[in-house]
């Protein structure tokens, strides 16, 4: 009971936090405090506890590392015009008749390249949604198409720090499990470009009796107040930047007046997708494209050095109202809160070794396992763990620790472990109404809550992996039955306790579990 009840006081700092709007650290810091004192009342030793959280931390060292490349690159790319190039050359193809799943797949190749859902859905995001209710587009699916696109590059892109965070706890190499996340992702992706295309479909022919397409195509061209004015959150300084942002219609006019929209700006990004088919190990990666970038700053943009050092820290702001809406943002100090983050949940990981705290929900967690398979109890693990974090960091680092007795310590058994991550705590994270994961994106394209149901991607990924789970299961079952019917001197395996059992009795392996 002291287990349950510790959880639940840090859960509800947790909720707190997020409901009133706070910075999550200080609740993170909460945790470590009940966590310790849950140890302290079970007698470990404070030096014990101390001592196993700070090699946690110190074995998160890598990933903030690249954590702080991602902020200088995500800063120089705003900077050099590379985003603005993108996205410029990328809006001219949207249509009233093609604006959802475009707005889906211009968001998907932003984010790959980015690496980042928020800062997609501050740039392309924005602007999709924008353009898309000028042309009267049903706000809850185009929010829902921007929101799963905005996470299809933040979970398989080389430069997202959820992959770079899934690749350090696992000890996997992160290109063997982009290629898997491409796999076991294809299916997924196209049926939701189905969806949104019968969507666009389907408002296209409810919308042929009256003011079709046409006529929303030519009210775009005149400029889209209206829809600002629909997409407008009242009282919110943040819904009043970005309906601001909305009543941008010449993006390719707005960008060049700020940047040299030369081909060469797109050189850092064209450099991301080369090295990474090469698989140049990321850390290189980002050096080469923050080093083109810097290069395309002072040689195409013109900055000043003084300059380019301070937008490396503070992030890249613009002098232009409207640009500044759409680009701003970057630099080491936007990662501190994810690093904060990722270094609080590592002490975290060390106290609950040390303490054995989640001892016993770890167990139920791998008799689960023995039920429905190591997958479909990841995604269950990952649902309450992100219905509890309120966040997608610390989501995938307690969803890893609770099923980390699900698989062994081999390559491939890592490699199975860091995929049904992805599959999991870092898509499912977003779809819960009350996590800043789905939250700030959707508040930032000033989308409808209920955008969330029609982000299909988001939820078609971990149904399908269940699915195919259970299929292979079911497979395996038949053999195993055909088998032992031709061979009837073969053992019966051990049947596991029930859950209830060894829940409040403990688990006790006898001797062939």
């Amino acid at each position: 009971m002291l287990e349950a009840g510790t959880m639940l006081l840090f859960c509800a700092v947790l909720f707190a936090s997020v409901a009133l709007g706070w910075s999550i650290i200080p609740a993170l810091f909460v945790g470590v405090l009940l966590f310790m004192g849950y140890g302290l009342v079970r007698r470990c030793s404070l030096r014990a506890m101390a001592s196993r959280a700070a090699g946690s931390v110190r074995s998160s060292g890598t990933v903030v590392v690249a954590f702080v490349l991602i902020g200088v690159l995500t800063s120089l790319w705003r900077a050099s015009g590379t985003i603005a190039f993108i996205v410029a050359h990328s809006t001219a193809v949207i249509h009233a008749a093609t604006v959802i799943p475009l707005s889906f797949l211009l968001c998907s190749a932003m984010s790959v390249l980015v690496g980042s859902s928020f800062a997609s859905a501050a740039t392309m995001g924005t602007i999709c949604m924008s353009l898309g209710l000028s042309m009267q587009a049903n706000p809850v699916m185009l929010g829902g198409a921007i929101l799963a696109g905005v996470y299809v590059g933040d979970r398989c892109s080389p430069v997202s720090t959820s992959a770079l965070l899934v690749k350090q706890l696992t000890h996997t190499n992160l290109f063997n499990t982009i290629a898997r996340m491409l796999r076991t992702g294809a299916v997924p992706f196209v049926l939701s470009c189905v969806v949104y295309v019968a969507a666009a479909v389907v408002e296209w022919l409810c919308a042929s009796g009256g003011s079709g397409f046409g006529a929303a195509s030519a009210a775009a061209t005149a400029g889209s107040a209206s829809a600002a004015a629909t997409a407008g959150s009242a009282g919110s300084a943040r819904a009043a930047v970005s309906t601001n942002a909305s009543s941008i219609t010449d993006i390719g006019g707005l960008f060049s007046s700020a940047f040299d929209l030369h081909w060469l700006t797109l050189v850092p990004a064209l450099l991301v997708i080369v090295l990474a088919l090469l698989r140049v190990d990321v850390l290189l990666l980002m050096l080469a494209s923050i080093a083109a970038s810097v290069a395309v700053c002072v040689g195409v943009q013109h900055m000043e050095w003084a300059e380019l050092l301070r937008l490396l820290i503070f992030g890249y702001h613009a002098q232009n109202p409207q640009v500044a809406a759409l680009l701003d943002g970057g630099g080491i100090l936007s990662m501190l809160t994810v690093m904060a983050t990722v270094c609080i949940s590592s002490a975290y990981a060390g106290i609950f070794a040390e303490t054995r705290m989640l001892a016993r929900l770890q167990q139920v967690i791998e008799m689960l396992g023995h039920r429905i398979g190591a997958c479909g109890a990841t995604m269950i693990t990952a649902t309450c763990a992100a219905a509890l974090a309120c966040n997608q960091t610390l989501t995938i680092m307690l969803t890893h620790q609770l099923c980390g007795g699900l698989y062994g310590d081999d390559e491939s058994e890592r490699s199975a472990q860091a995929i049904d991550l992805e599959d999991s705590a870092v898509v499912i994270a977003p779809l819960i109404p009350w996590s800043i994961a789905g939250a700030v994106p959707l508040a930032t394209i000033n989308a409808p809550t209920l955008s969330l149901a029609a982000a299909t991607f988001l939820y078609l990924l971990p149904l399908s992996r269940m699915l195919a789970s259970a299929v292979r299961r079911r497979s395996g079952f038949r053999t195993r039955h055909r088998s032992q019917n031709q061979n009837p001197g073969l053992a019966i395996p051990h049947r596991p306790k029930p859950m209830l059992h060894m829940f409040v009795h403990g688990f006790h392996p006898k001797s062939g579990d």
